[in-house]
């Protein structure tokens, strides 16, 4: 069974990972209003505690859920760890004696508390001992309250601010200068800024052995050759080959015996994560996780459509559909340095077809925007449990290659 949620990543001040916020829905065709906050929380902790832990969806990472009074009430929170957990209070919950009691208390029990979309009011500043974050929606605050905020808080230094729904690496350096420490949103999935340089002659044998393998015809000797030159590579790729994702009976010790085991479509995968992961080593490592996701997700995903897509080329398109933002520069710049399939390269210019049909599918699912995915499902020819399905598997699949240092 799989529970309906999509994670939104939180990063600290150096884009590094600090923890991911779980969006929970009904199903994957029910937005948010046509259930109430009560139950939404209900139903994320159940899943959690008896379906699919919260460590194996956040990667060891602390999980942002939201609580209503009644589920605090209840006691909710306390069925998780003070480690996996931070106890984010809905914007709808009122300040009250009952709410800054339980919020005593769970900051005795050592719980991380987090105030969602918060609105300034001076009644808050009883809870400023036991809250340790304020979360400040970005889009619909003004400069002015935040100010006032900052100025409310100053004397409780151990209270962060995150600001939330930042869109553009613009609004991520304001917030940095007004002095946020936290950031959610999807800033770090476009272009930091547009413009043009050249790859690396690493980058482009990369590039050139995707297009390789992604012909009809492989040539193994010539492809054999460009790894035994690189060291690093084939240490990585014997090191990949050998992985425990496999369970291999035998080790594979040769280059040639890699190649050949893993075959053309496995050896595209690993080539894409190497290409990805190494374009650009100063971008943040979640960007790089979710072209992973993205790219396990169409990959699984690409042979229940009702016309498949060759999952080759899915797993691929869906690597690249960042690559604008991993690289900072235009996209159809950047393609036309790179020797790719001219299919791969329409799909991601002209978001048009199938595949990118598909790739907006991941979006969607990524923002928790679940109305628009039902549109895409039903285009598709696709079942609601099997996308949620291949969901899970793709961010469980991204987690474990970003630890492994892919």
């Amino acid at each position: 069974m799989y529970f309906y949620a999509a994670r939104q990543p939180i990063l600290d001040i150096d884009k590094n990972l600090f923890a991911y916020e779980l969006l929970f829905r009904d199903s994957i065709i029910n937005v948010f209003p046509d259930i109430d906050g009560d139950e939404a929380t209900t139903k994320m902790i159940e899943a959690s505690n008896f379906n699919l832990g919260i460590s194996e969806f956040t990667g060891n990472k602390p999980a942002f859920i939201n609580f209503t009074l009644e589920t605090l009430i209840k006691g909710y929170p306390e069925t998780l760890t003070t480690e996996e957990l931070v106890v984010e209070i809905l914007e709808t919950v009122k300040p009250g004696k009952k709410l800054l009691s339980i919020c005593k208390d769970l900051h005795e029990k050592g719980y991380t508390i987090a105030l969602d979309d918060y609105i300034h009011q001076p009644v808050w500043q009883h809870f400023y001992p036991f809250i340790h974050i304020i979360k400040i929606d970005w889009q619909d605050t003004t400069l002015e309250i935040i100010k006032e905020v900052k100025a409310a808080i100053v004397d409780f230094p151990h209270i962060k601010l995150l600001a939330e729904k930042v869109e553009t690496y613009e609004q991520y350096n304001q917030a940095l200068e007004l002095g946020f420490v936290l950031f959610q949103g999807f800033f770090f999935a476009k272009p930091e800024m547009v413009k043009t340089k050249n790859l690396s002659p690493s980058q482009i044998a990369m590039a050139e052995l995707l297009y390789e393998t992604s012909k009809t015809e492989v040539n193994l000797a010539s492809i054999t050759a460009v790894f035994e030159h690189d060291v690093t590579l084939s240490y990585k790729l014997l090191r990949y080959a050998n992985s425990a994702i496999f369970k291999r009976r035998t080790e594979i010790s040769t280059i040639k015996q890699a190649l050949v085991t893993l075959g053309s479509a496995e050896l595209k995968r690993f080539l894409g994560l190497m290409f990805a992961a190494n374009i650009n080593p100063e971008k943040p490592s979640e960007l790089i996780n979710a072209a992973m996701a993205r790219a396990k997700f169409c990959d699984l995903t690409a042979k229940d459509v009702k016309s498949p897509i060759d999952q080759a080329i899915a797993f691929l398109t869906g690597l690249l559909s960042l690559i604008d933002a991993i690289v900072d520069e235009d996209l159809e710049s950047i393609l036309t340095k790179l020797p790719l399939a001219q299919e791969i390269k329409d799909t991601l210019l002209t978001r048009e077809g199938d595949m990118a049909a598909l790739i907006m599918l991941a979006e969607f699912i990524e923002r928790a925007e679940w109305s628009k995915t039902s549109v895409i499902m039903k285009r598709l020819g696709l079942e609601k449990a099997s996308v949620l399905k291949h969901y899970n598997e793709a961010i469980a699949w991204a987690d474990e290659q970003t630890m492994a240092n892919y």
